[in-house]
């Protein structure tokens, strides 16, 4: 990846980890204009998918070699399949937005939580970092959402966790247990081994499984940051990794119009906008909302739930 097309935005990333929050998503727009899959990337910085052709293209999906028995829930249901489920023991697949046809798009909001926004909240710094003003508009608008949840934020917010479970047009995924990095360079986010990863997302799946709902095996890396270690640490859990085309760049933004333009200028059909369900870190993004909605009604574009916009790629 060219560093120099991030370096505007670390005082935000770098800000961003020491306040315990997240955010880092913000800085990384993947170029590709088709749905791409990324299969591996030999260096440890974020990876960026690269343009292909014409239609859904599998780039590098080696297979790992089969593991053992995880106790892991296998990724159907029923016999039905899971949304991003994919095949257990092969590298875990990425894709950064579904086919450029239709009038579809994902709106994704991350929902973290560090030990650090733990800290915050127990000490009083903060008061919430769940955004009930997202969630009323989404459900008084009847919008289609797809969260991607932390462990720790669903073991603070139950009660905001059964809400969005129990909403049949909003979808569950998966952003780690804690937010933390498991690259060596993330944006100076906390990090943990990758030998630990697979624990920490099949722990989370955990955590967020006894809620129900629209459950998918979607995972997003904090910081987008991934490389091919890590895709392989998942291979156990058949996921799909989800990053995205559309940041709005919410967190610790000082207006709600900048991540409207940040939207607007960049979506098309097929993409998958990340924004976050942080209050204290993302203030602006239940402002910025209702703006982004109705400019997506103006260009023909309606959203989906991320299952629907990616069932093409």
């Amino acid at each position: 990846m060219n560093r120099a097309r991030i370096r505007p935005s670390l005082g935000v990333l770098v800000v961003a980890a020491v306040l315990g929050s997240a955010g880092c998503e913000a800085s990384r727009v993947p170029p590709s204009d088709q749905p791409v899959f990324v299969g591996s990337s030999a260096s440890s910085t974020p990876s960026v998918a690269p343009s292909v052709g014409a239609s859904p293209t599998v780039v590098s999906s080696s297979a790992a070699a089969p593991p053992p028995s995880t106790g892991v829930p296998s990724p159907t249901a029923a016999g039905a399949r899971v949304p991003g489920a994919t095949p257990i023991g092969t590298r875990a697949p990425v894709v950064n937005h579904g086919p450029r046809t239709g009038n579809k798009v994902a709106l994704t909001f991350d929902a973290d939580m560090t030990d650090g926004m733990l800290a915050s909240l127990r000490a009083g710094r903060v008061k919430s970092y769940a955004n009930l003003r997202i969630l009323d508009l989404l459900e008084r608008d009847q919008i289609p959402a797809t969260f991607f949840l932390t462990g720790k934020w669903v073991q603070r917010y139950p009660d905001v966790t059964r809400r969005i479970a129990g909403n049949p047009r909003f979808e569950l995924a998966n952003h780690t247990y804690g937010h933390a990095a498991f690259t060596g360079d993330c944006y100076d986010l906390p990090s943990q081994p990758v030998s630990e990863l697979r624990g920490d997302v099949a722990k989370t799946f955990e955590v967020i499984k006894p809620y129900g709902g629209r459950q998918t095996r979607y995972f997003r890396f904090p910081g987008l940051c991934h490389d091919a270690a890590a895709l392989d640490a998942l291979a156990p859990l058949g996921v799909t990794v989800v990053d995205g085309d559309v940041v709005s760049g919410d967190p610790f933004a000082k207006a709600w119009k900048p991540l409207v333009r940040a939207v607007l200028d960049h979506v098309r059909p097929g993409s998958v906008v990340i924004m976050h369900v942080t209050e204290a870190n993302a203030a602006m993004t239940d402002e910025a909302l209702p703006h982004i909605l109705a400019g997506l009604r103006e260009r023909g574009l309606a959203p989906a739930p991320l299952s629907e916009v990616l069932a093409g790629a």
